[in-house]
This record gives C-alpha cells, sequence and structure tokens, in this order.
C-alpha cells in the first residue's frame, strides 16, 4: 500500500466516483469491486484496517452446517461456493480444513449430523461443477489455467483416525467419527490483502480517518462526500465523491441514524458479542478441528490455528459499548469448562494464552428474541440522500456483499459494468522453497512468511537482511520476525505497536500472555523497530509500549492479568455431562 501521508495528499485534493467508509473485509471487498470496475475509489477506516470485528472472527471461511438446521439452504449454498472461490483465489490465505465430529464408547454416530453433513456434500458439488462450466478456459495473471480445491465428501473414520486427528482426545479413546471439510483464514490478512488489490485497481485507502459528517450539495440532493478528521493528526477535510457507500458493520446504524432508521423496511442491528480464547498446542493438541458440546444443545468449535488451539465461540446479545469489547469471565469461564470437560483435562485461565472478543452486525426485526435465530445475510439499503449501506452477513461472503452493493450503483448510473472479483486473485502465492535465505531467520519462519504474505514474503526478508536484528524472531520459538513490523509501517500503514501485534502479525492473540508479563522485552523491541519509521523518540517508545499494554489489558487480551475481571477456578476434566457426545449442529 502507498504510505498513509500520501493517501492523505490524494483523499484531500482528488475527486471520487465513490467513497467507502469502512476499513474491515465488508468496505475493503467494495473499494476492490468498484475499482475493479472502472471507478475511482476512495477507502477510510476511523481506526486500523480490520480493526472491529474482522480481525475478530473464527477465523473459518465456512457454509455454516447450522443454517441447514434452520432450512436457509440459500444461505449455505452461497456461502460454500465462495468458499470454494476464496481457496482458488488466495490459496496461500484460505486453507482446507479437516473437521471432526466424534463419539465415544462404541455409539453410534448422530444421524441427524449425518444428514446435515450430506446436504452440505452435496451443496458443495453441485456448486462446483456450475462453476467448472462457467469458469472453463479461466486463466490466472501468468496465463495459467486456475485450480479449484473440490472438497472430499465427508465419511466415517475409526476411532484412531479420530485420535490421530484430535491427539487432544486421545485419553477418552473415541470410537469413531465423521470427518469432512471447511477451510480457515487469518481474516485480518485477508482483510489487507484485498486492500492491496484494490489498491492495484487505483484505490486511495487511508485509516485512522473518522467521518464526522456527510456533504451534500444542496437541500435533498445527493451526498457529494464526506468530512473526515484525521485522528492521527488533527487535521479535518473533505473528501469528494459521487457516491458515499457505509461499509462499517456493527456500527452501521451510527451513520446518519435518523434518516436510516426514518427509511421503510430498514431492519435493526443488533450486536452479538462472540468470544474467542487461545491456548498452547501443548495443552490441547489438535490436527483437526473439533465440534465440542458446550451445554443447553450449543456446540463450539475448537481448532488447530497458526500453532496454537483456537476455542470459541459464544453468542450474546451485547449493549455495551461496541468500541471497546473484551472477553466477560464469564464467557471464557464457558468455553475453558466446555472445552476441559470434552477433551477430559484440567483447564483454567492460567492456560489461556490469550482472547478476544467481537460484535457480529447480526439483523434483526422488531420480534426477534434471541441473536441466535436472528439473520446472519447481508442487508443492502439506500435511503433518501442516496447512502447505501450493506452490513449484516459473514466474513465467508464478503465477496457477494461487495458485489451486492456495487451491482446496486451500477444500477442507478445506468453503466455496463460487471463484477470481476470472481475471477481477480488476491495476493500472489509463493512456495516457501522459492524465498532466499537470510542469515539469522529461524528454521520454518520462511512458511509462515509465504502463508502470510504470499509473494511479498520476499519484500519482508530483504527488510530482515537489512539488520541483524530484523531477522529475530519478535518472541523466541515463534516464526513472527521483527522485519514484519517495520514492514507493516512502510508498506501496510501500520502506525503503532498494537497494529503489528495484534492485526499485521497475530502476537497480540497468540502469546498475549507472554507479550504482557512484566519481563518480557517483546513489545519494547517492536516498538524501537518502529521508531524510525514514524519518527520516534526514546520517551515516544516508552508512550507506545504503554499504550499496548494498555489497550491489551482493556482489550482482556491476557485473562487473568487484567481486563476479564479475574481468574476462574480450575476446571476439572473427566467424563463429559449429558449431551457430551456427538453434537448437534447448533452453535457457531
Amino acid at each position: 500500500m502507498i504510505s498513509r501521508a500520501d493517501a492523505i495528499a490524494a483523499l484531500s485534493s482528488e475527486p471520487f466516483d465513490v467513497v467507502v467508509i469502512g476499513g474491515g473485509i465488508t468496505g475493503a471487498g467494495v473499494a476492490l469491486d468498484a475499482a475493479s470496475r472502472g471507478y475511482s475509489v476512495a477507502l477510510v477506516e476511523k481506526d486500523d484496517y480490520a480493526s472491529g470485528t474482522s480481525s475478530r472472527s473464527s477465523k473459518l471461511v465456512h457454509g455454516g452446517l447450522r443454517y441447514l438446521q434452520q432450512f436457509d439452504l440459500g444461505l449455505v449454498r452461497e456461502a460454500l461456493l465462495e468458499r470454494q472461490l476464496m481457496v482458488a483465489l488466495a490459496p496461500h490465505l484460505v486453507r482446507p480444513l479437516k473437521m471432526v465430529v466424534p463419539a465415544f464408547g462404541g455409539a453410534r454416530l448422530d444421524r441427524v449430523v449425518a444428514v446435515g453433513l450430506n446436504m452440505y456434500d452435496v451443496l458443495s458439488v453441485e456448486k462446483i461443477r456450475r462453476r467448472r462450466r462457467r469458469r472453463e478456459g479461466e486463466r490466472d495473471r501468468d496465463g495459467e489455467a486456475v485450480a479449484e480445491w473440490s472438497p472430499e465428501r465427508h465419511r466415517t473414520i475409526s476411532g484412531e483416525e479420530v485420535s490421530e486427528l484430535l491427539p487432544a482426545l486421545a485419553a477418552r479413546e473415541p470410537t469413531s467419527g465423521y470427518l469432512f471439510y471447511d477451510c480457515q483464514a487469518d481474516d485480518a490478512r485477508l482483510v489487507l490483502t484485498v486492500l492491496g488489490e484494490a489498491e492495484r485497481f487505483g484505490a486511495i485507502c487511508a485509516n485512522r480517518l473518522e467521518v464526522t459528517e456527510l456533504v451534500h450539495a444542496g437541500a435533498g440532493d445527493r451526498e457529494t462526500g464526506v468530512v473526515v478528521e484525521d485522528r492521527a493528526g488533527g487535521d479535518r477535510f473533505t473528501v469528494r465523491a459521487q457516491n458515499v457507500v457505509n461499509a462499517t458493520g456493527v456500527w452501521a446504524d451510527r451513520l446518519r441514524p435518523e434518516e436510516l432508521h426514518a427509511a421503510a423496511e430498514v431492519p435493526t442491528i443488533r450486536p452479538s458479542r462472540g468470544t474467542h480464547i487461545i491456548v498452547d498446542r501443548d495443552r490441547l493438541p489438535l490436527d483437526a478441528g473439533a465440534i465440542v458440546p458446550a451445554g443447553g444443545g450449543r456446540t463450539i468449535f475448537a481448532l488447530p490455528w497458526l500453532g496454537s488451539t483456537l476455542l470459541g465461540t459464544t453468542d450474546n446479545d451485547f449493549e455495551g459499548d461496541i468500541d471497546h469489547v473484551c472477553p466477560p469471565e464469564e464467557d471464557v469461564d464457558y468455553l475453558l469448562t466446555a472445552a476441559g470437560e470434552f477433551f477430559a483435562t484440567n483447564l483454567d485461565f492460567d492456560d489461556v494464552a490469550g482472547a478476544y472478543a467481537g460484535v457480529r452486525p447480526l439483523i434483526s426485526r422488531s420480534d426477534a428474541k434471541k441473536s441466535v435465530d436472528i439473520s446472519r445475510k447481508a442487508e443492502l439499503y439506500e435511503t433518501s440522500s442516496g447512502l447505501i449501506t450493506i452490513t449484516g452477513g459473514k466474513l465467508t461472503t464478503w465477496r457477494r456483499m461487495a458485489k451486492m452493493t456495487v451491482d446496486r450503483l451500477v444500477e442507478r448510473e445506468d453503466r455496463e459494468a460487471p463484477c470481476r472479483t470472481h475471477e481477480i486473485p488476491l495476493g500472489l502465492a509463493i512456495d516457501p522453497a522459492e524465498l532466499p535465505d537470510v542469515q539469522g531467520v529461524p528454521l520454518g519462519a520462511k512458511t509462515a512468511l509465504a502463508d502470510r504474505y504470499g509473494h511479498a514474503a520476499r519484500e519482508v526478508l530483504a527488510i530482515a537482511d537489512e539488520r541483524g536484528e530484523f531477522a529475530q524472531p519478535i518472541v523466541a520459538g515463534r516464526p513472527d520476525l521483527l522485519a514484519e513490523a517495520v514492514f507493516a509501517a512502510r508498506r501496510e500503514q501500520a502506525g503503532g505497536v498494537g497494529d503489528v501485534l495484534l492485526r499485521r502479525t497475530r502476537l497480540g492473540l497468540l502469546a498475549a500472555r507472554e507479550l504482557c508479563a512484566p519481563a518480557s522485552g517483546a513489545v519494547e523491541r517492536v516498538a524501537r523497530a518502529l521508531a524510525p519509521e514514524q519518527g520516534w523518540d526514546g520517551a515516544r517508545v516508552a508512550e507506545e509500549v504503554e499504550r499496548f499494554r494498555d489497550e491489551a489489558r482493556e482489550g482482556g487480551l491476557a485473562p487473568g492479568l487484567g481486563g476479564t475481571g479475574g481468574r476462574a477456578p480450575a476446571r476439572q476434566g473427566g467424563a463429559p455431562r449429558a449431551g457430551g457426545g456427538a453434537p448437534v449442529l447448533r452453535g457457531p
């Protein structure tokens, strides 16, 4: 990406066809879709890219088995189509993931689950066949045929294979299980990659620009831009644009609320909090995902993710401050209890390496009672001033949401501009073996860099070669290099330590407790690496270190060290309570 200073210079001086408000996955998708259709596009984000819901998901790109139980076949089919497409367009970011539903004590596998998995298979296969016919002969940027991932059908596996895929479950001696497939992604890196592609098509993007008002030419006229305040520098200026798109997710009804709620058939956004926790792999070793019963007919996921184990999610109505969402103690305790009982192990707050919570923009009608029953479909609406708002949906369907939005722009301007995002690769994948060797870079780091950056990993390694310190890990034993902090500042508009640790790398989630420990020097090392890029002196470095620690405490990233209100008692493992066998489909 271009520097933030250059982006602000362009935003304050040039007119645009479209200004997109919101730098999460939906806004990034709208920017890419519109720019690739020939629109001149500006995108502004009030905080950092992906700092809201888009960095706090379950990291799954999936159809959603639970929606089959609600007979929402359209939503599942759409999501499964997008799942396959994302693997084809971003194979380094979106990867197939084995999922297991185990059974114990010789019990028969749940027939309801079998029916759901059969439907999942059928919907996936039908979509793949249709798209293969449509895309026959399609080529990538280098003229090569586009490969397409095709999931295998679900099957029954033995207890031994269950234990191999889920080593944490071996002590319970599973007797059989279902194996099926979904996909997994690094959500924040996906957002940054989509933004990078949008910029390649000419979009101008800048973070930490908060929209304070919408501008229009006269009474009753269409919006002609937005006034923004630079939250880093304090300046205010107008971004001129013929069209304004509100892609702020759960914040969507905070922008011109009186206009939105006066419009007919505009639903209410009901924030739902989802909490996740990270546990070190040596405490819960997994090589596949598992669906874990969590009481009351609910389930959670237990997933391998970036060398750790991810547990989540909860799903509760949230009425607090959506700008400051942290994982409450009761949510963390709920996840520890469910996982501890299922895997027959002792888990307490000391086992939590990191935690996070986000709010989803669920769409509610006046008679909605529970967030799990509220629609997760995307909603698009246009109000009297011409403001287009897109909200709802989920990570998997971001491209469809963007297409829906830009289709509306094209329709009202009577343009001929078909969507192209189904054929635009997201970054360029690279084989780690093709990356150069750099002295001091630990074994295994090149694989992590290739997975995170694709071809751009070469640029990260070039920075690592500038100074020996840059080639070293930020946290000992992990593959994230100090060079990534410098790259984030130079090429991804990272403005602080939190941007690097929470969204450019994911160390702020994976190793929050270690980062926040008094004896850790990792945060200081990141701040010192950023200092020359940001023009910080020694006092500012110390200030930025404390800023991150405050952010970690306020966000509850390290439960037990502040933010969630203290420690929970140790959870005893053992035989699960009633209903702890093969789960039904309800869940995250």
